[in-house]
């Protein structure tokens, strides 16, 4: 059963930081790459500045995807609006096309600014509670609470969240993951209510298959989704498909929504 947090069916399409393999990721270019190639949902991560801005970037430094170095949270938003990101991006390791074309790091504001009616889907990265209280804020401010999905690794995070804001529909912490498949392997379920919406997993963890047909049937008893990340080849994209994700997350998202669609084809 399709979750009521989401208008359309199954299954999904979520730009992975945009789409990372083809423009410089967890930018505004990224967002709206992604957003004409017909990904369903944005997303993307979050990381404070030094002067308490909350800004759109996956690691907490800046050095992989900028002409910069240091801690994100280093750096104000001022020092991290001079910075170029997409100074490092390539997709032959040889040509840089986004060099120099002033291309920054945005603020979660503007990225819900830019893309109105985008379904996002935002990670939370550090268990921060200044962070945690200003993301709350910015959706509260800008109406966004029922169009984000917020996500965390960190089972405190996620806790916080909840807490603070019932208003807004959260996905798994690892934490939750490894209840969720303690409980399927002891089939005890009568006193679990299921904290997010979204098992957000990658295929393996480890030597442990978390994609497989037991783990999404009893999702979807729950009437939970799962989505696969980060897929970006169409066999494995297809492969998922047949077993019953709800979502595939990907670096490209276009080639991930043509394989959606004849996956549906044969569904008619």
């Amino acid at each position: 059963m399709p979750s009521k947090f989401y208008s359309n069916p199954p299954p999904r399409i979520l730009g992975h930081r945009g789409a990372a393999g083809l423009a410089p990721e967890n930018t505004l270019p990224s967002f709206a790459l992604a957003t004409a190639l017909g990904a369903d949902i944005l997303e993307f991560d979050l990381h404070p500045t030094r002067d308490g801005y909350v800004v759109v970037i996956h690691d907490d430094t800046v050095d992989r995807t900028t002409d910069g170095s240091g801690l994100v949270r280093d750096h104000s938003l001022e020092q991290l609006e001079r910075l170029d990101a997409g100074y490092r991006f390539s997709r032959d390791g040889r040509d840089f096309p986004f060099r120099g074309h002033g291309v920054q790091i945005p603020t979660f504001e503007a990225v819900l600014k830019q893309f109105p009616q985008a379904i996002c889907n935002v990670e939370i990265k550090e268990n921060d509670q200044a962070l945690i209280d200003e993301v709350i804020g910015i959706l509260r401010r800008l109406g966004a609470t029922q169009r984000v999905l917020v996500a965390a690794e960190k089972g405190e995070v996620l806790r916080c969240v909840r807490q603070r804001a019932p208003e807004i529909t959260t996905s798994f912490s690892a934490e939750d993951v490894v209840e969720f498949l303690d409980r399927l392997q002891r089939e005890r379920w009568e006193d679990y209510t299921p904290p997010g919406i979204a098992l957000q997993v990658p295929l393996t963890v480890g030597n442990v298959e978390l994609v497989r047909p037991d783990v999404i049937a009893a999702a979807h008893r729950l009437g939970l989704e799962v989505h696969a990340w980060t897929l970006n080849d169409p066999v494995e994209m297809r492969r998922v498909l047949d077993l019953g994700v709800d979502g595939i997350v990907s670096d490209l998202p276009g080639l991930a929504r043509v394989v959606a669609r004849q996956f549906r084809g044969t569904e008619l």
